[in-house]
Formats: C-alpha cells, structure tokens, sequence
C-alpha cells in the first residue's frame, strides 16, 4: 500500500529508533481472527480470559468463537454482514467479536452507556441486521427497543449469571435480581446457549486483510450520528503487531492484562484484546471500571500490563487507601485516549516502580500512531516516536506543507493501520484523506530526534486578538499546583479579544486552593495573554464515558450563559 512505504532513511525518528522495534520491520495484515487461532494453536491450557473469578483456557475460548461463528452463520450471516455488539467487558465479547469475523460479518461496537436514540441512530447507520447483547436491565430494555424501532433482524441475549462461576451465580440469582431484565421470548431473539449449540465448525470465509471491513468503530459524540471509521482486518492486525512489538519486556504466555477500559473502545480493543492475544496473555476483565476493584484486582490477580486513560491513573493516584494494596505486579503502562499530564505519569511510576508510556492515536489508525518507548528515552510531555511503519508529517494549517522540525502543525499520519474510509461518508473521508495521509485535526510539532508533542486539537485552539493559545500548555501548567487533582481549559467570548481561557479546577481531596493563590501560581508559567481570564472550581469535571476528560459539556454551558447575558442586556 502506498500507505506503507518504508523505503525511505532519513526520518527523524529512525536515529533514535528503539533496537527491538525495527521501523522498517515487515507488518503482517491478516484476517483478525487469526490472532486467535495462532494463540489457541501456541497456548491452548493457559489461561485466556478471567471474569469476576470465572476463567477460560486459550483452547476453551477458541472453541467458544468458532460455536459463535456456527451459530452467527446459521442465523444468515455472511459476508459483509454487520452485527451491533451492545456489550460490557465480559467473555461473550470475546467470543461473539470473533465469532463474528470467523462467520465474516463485520463488528459493530456500540457503548452499553448511550441512550436508546443514539443508538438507534448507530444501528440504522451502520446497517446492523443482529445485535449481541445481556439480560442486564441497563442494557436488554434498550436493545429491545432498538428490535422495534430498526431494521434489526433478531437479538442474541447473553445470561450474566452464566458468565460467573457457579458460588457467584448463586449469590447474583439470589441479591442482584433488580439488575437482570425481564426478557421477552419470542422468535426475535434467541438465547446465547442456543446460539452455540453447535459442533463448532464454521463454514471457512475468504478474507482479503485490506479490503474487507471488521470492525466499523464509532468516532464518538452523542449528537447527531457519529462518524464510523472503517477498520480492515489489516487494519487492526497491523495495529496489533506494532504495539506488541513495542515491549521488549514481555514474555510470551506469562503476561496478564488488566482489562478495566472497555473493549468497545478502539484503544482497549486493540492494545488490551488483540495485543494480549499476541502475547498469548491472561485477559482479566472488568465490566465497569471501579476505583476499588481495580485496586483489589491489581493486588490479588497480579496484573502485569495496564493499558489505561490518564484519568484512571490519576484516580489510583489519589486513592486515600491506596497504600492497603500491593501494585508492584504491574510492569508497563500505556497510557492513551486524553494528555497524560507529567506529575500523573511520575506519581504512578513511583508508587508502583512500572514504566508508564504516553501513546497517541485515534480511532481512524486503529488507535495507535505514536508511542513513548518503553525503554530508552520516554520524553516527558510527548507522545513518543512514530510506530514502526508509519509515517508522521507535520503540515501547515492554512496551505498543507509538510514543516520543518519544531514547526507547529496538523499531525497527519501514514501506516498500515490507516482507516479505509469513513462508512457511506464519502465526503467525510475525503476531507481527511488527502494525499494518501489522514489529517488528524490535532496541531503538533517534532523534535529532532522524531519525537511527537500533540499542542491541541485544532477545534480547541483559542483564538485571542490572534494570539494562538493552546489549552494542553495551560492544563499542563496548572498540573503542576500540588492541590490540582484535575482541570480542563476551554476558550469563552471575550469583548476585547475576541476569546479568552477559562480554567475549571477539581481540588484534591483534604486541600484548599483560591483563585488568588492560583493565579499567583501560574503568573510564572504562561505568558501573560495565555493567562486564564476566569477560573471556576468544581467539585466534579464532565468526563466522557471511558472516563475522559471531556470539554464539550463545559463549553455547551458557557455558550449557553453567553446567550443569557446577552439576552438580559439586550
């Protein structure tokens, strides 16, 4: 692909290039599934996944795809077709994502969390004919809904109790009743036991890695329909092995993920699942991240690697009993989805003696385009070097030129794990597709050595008389007050100069901070027109639903008190 093009050697990065990570290495792209079947194939009695204390070996799981296949391919799937994942991190995930691919069909992955309109939304986008989701009343009632409101053919209802060991299911039947919905039987769903009552021998589908679609995966936002990028099997394949290759400290059938992102994210899809399955390594999965799980799970179930986003860290980090848990079994961390800020990075690796790593990618690259090496030099404030065949330019805002080093601009990314395209979105994909690059829409620049540094996405920038300001700098700065737990910076109108910065500031727990000591504090640390024109503080910042710092919502807040001012003076 002419996406993938290494002939070229005078790449900034490959000066600084880590020795076990060849930039020019070969990439395989191979069908998803195969990831799979090569783990079963190396490790068929190791332990693959772990749920709530349940377990399941590389051979138990690869059994459990391919009845799922057989099952997917009786109800009339093929080819192409696309079938909606409504799911929690759980082993029914697994199995029906692979399942899916083995059969053909192409994953849909959709967040539990949405409400019933977005959703609906996703499903008459995407096309989904069937839909895999729980009997959970957070979940069942609005996959029902979507059976009566879409094109939807039939629902596949998974049991949680019969996803716990046996003790467990005994305790969930009995107290946890109010969670498991009332299912309605007819013959518009069936049931998961029922779907892989089969011999477990799918009708073999040919693939071509870089063509066909697995997995349409949403770009996020819950207005309107979101974009879908298309992921090819290659796509994901590629992403896999880039990132497996990054850890020159894991060893093969001894590793353990700590699942607490879910898979239907792009980032805990490939780097937890798929990379995890590379590595041949115990899965342990969590169906919603909590602070006190995660902690019991890290200090009994000894996790080795924890993929995560920074505010996961950052809620670790401030824990108030964080000190009754052992979390020394964990080696390597990598952090993406947000900005890591440098004291969450530092606090973490102290505490815990593992490397953490910021990466940087989007759902469009399958995520991962840049990461820190996990050996050598990890840049503070950077999203490391560029993944082994991939290439990232710098172009200019306004005319598209590729930049020199140290010049700020659009980071725009070349690779094998590139997007095909966005789904019936032709003119989308155009805009971002160019010259065979994606254009991120993030502003960045690269140092000699072929280190990236992401400044801000280009819809976060703030326009003052002019004068660029990027928030991450300001974020980053006030990071540094030991009394800032957490904080997002947004521009709001300014009569004078057009825009100006705002700072909300979620205060640590035990401490006091003023807007007074807080502008004293970063009266140093930002030229004087980068300086927040008003702060507010909070006992809580709007995050996504992974657990983002999310600034939608703060700026939908202050636009909307904008109108109202303007309004009462009118």
């Amino acid at each position: 692909m002419a996406a993938h093009d290494t002939s070229r050697r005078d790449y900034p990065w490959l000066k600084n290039y880590p020795p076990f990570a060849a930039w020019d290495m070969p990439i395989p792209q191979v069908p998803a599934f195969k990831l799979l079947h090569d783990a079963v194939a190396r490790f068929p009695e190791h332990p693959c996944m772990e749920f709530l204390g349940k377990n399941w070996t590389y051979a138990e799981t690869g059994e459990l795809a391919a009845k799922a296949a057989v099952g997917f391919q009786k109800l009339g799937v093929t080819k192409g077709t696309r079938v909606a994942l409504l799911l929690p991190n759980t082993p029914y995930y697994v199995a029906a994502f692979f399942g899916v691919l083995m059969a053909g069909g192409t994953v849909v992955n959709m967040n539990p969390l949405y409400a019933a309109r977005e959703l609906e939304n996703m499903v008459k986008d995407s096309g989904a004919q069937f839909l895999v989701t729980m009997d959970l009343t957070a979940m069942y009632p609005k996959a029902r809904t979507l059976l009566n409101n879409t094109p939807l053919k039939k629902l596949i209802v998974c049991s949680m109790a019969e996803a716990l060991p046996f003790g467990t299911a005994v305790m969930f039947n009995l107290f946890k009743r109010k969670t498991v919905a009332d299912v309605e039987e007819d013959d518009r769903q069936v049931w998961w036991d029922t779907l892989i009552d089969n011999d477990g021998e799918p009708a073999p589908v040919s693939i071509d890695p870089l063509e066909d679609v697995a997995v349409l995966q949403y770009t996020g936002g819950t207005t309107g329909v979101p974009k879908a990028a298309m992921l090819t099997h290659g796509n994901i394949t590629a992403n896999a092995r880039q990132v497996a290759v990054w850890f020159n400290g894991a060893v093969p059938g001894d590793e353990r993920f700590l699942a607490a992102l879910p898979f239907f994210h792009v980032f805990a899809m490939t780097v937890i699942l798929l990379v995890g399955l590379e590595y041949g390594a115990q899965i342990i999965m969590m169906p919603r991240f909590d602070l006190q799980d995660c902690l019991k799970n890290i200090d009994k179930k000894k996790p080795t690697l924890f993929p995560a986003v920074p505010t996961i860290y950052t809620a670790i980090n401030n824990a108030p009993n964080v000190k009754d848990f052992d979390l020394t079994s964990i080696k390597l961390c990598i952090s993406g989805g947000a900005p890591l800020p440098v004291e969450v990075k530092k606090n973490f690796e102290d505490m815990t003696k593992c490397v953490v790593v910021e990466g940087y990618g989007l759902s469009e690259t399958s995520p991962v385009a840049c990461t820190n090496p996990t050996e050598g030099v990890n840049k503070p404030g950077s999203v490391g070097l560029p993944m082994p065949g991939t290439i990232i330019e710098i172009r200019a805002l306004d005319d598209d030129r590729v930049l020199g080093i140290g010049e700020k601009g659009e980071i725009c990314v070349r690779g094998p794990q590139v997007m095909k395209g966005y789904w019936n979105r032709p003119k989308d994909t155009a805009d971002v597709m160019k010259n065979g690059a994606l254009h991120t829409g993030d502003v960045g620049y690269m140092d000699d050595e072929g280190y990236v540094f992401i400044v801000d996405r280009i819809k976060d920038m703030i326009n003052a008389s002019g004068y660029k300001i990027y928030p991450r700098v300001l974020e980053e700065a006030l990071y540094q007050h030991p009394a800032v737990e957490e904080t997002s910076v947004i521009g709001i109108p300014d009569a004078y100069r057009g825009e100006a910065p705002k700072a909300f500031i979620k205060v640590r727990a035990g401490m006091t901070l003023t807007e007074p000591e807080i502008r004293a504090f970063m009266k140093d640390k930002v030229s004087k027109i980068e300086q927040p024109a008003e702060y507010e503080f909070r006992d809580t910042l709007p995050k996504s639903l992974i657990g983002k710092l999310s600034k939608k919502e703060l700026k939908q807040e202050e636009a909307e008190a904008a109108q109202e001012q303007k309004g009462s003076n009118s």
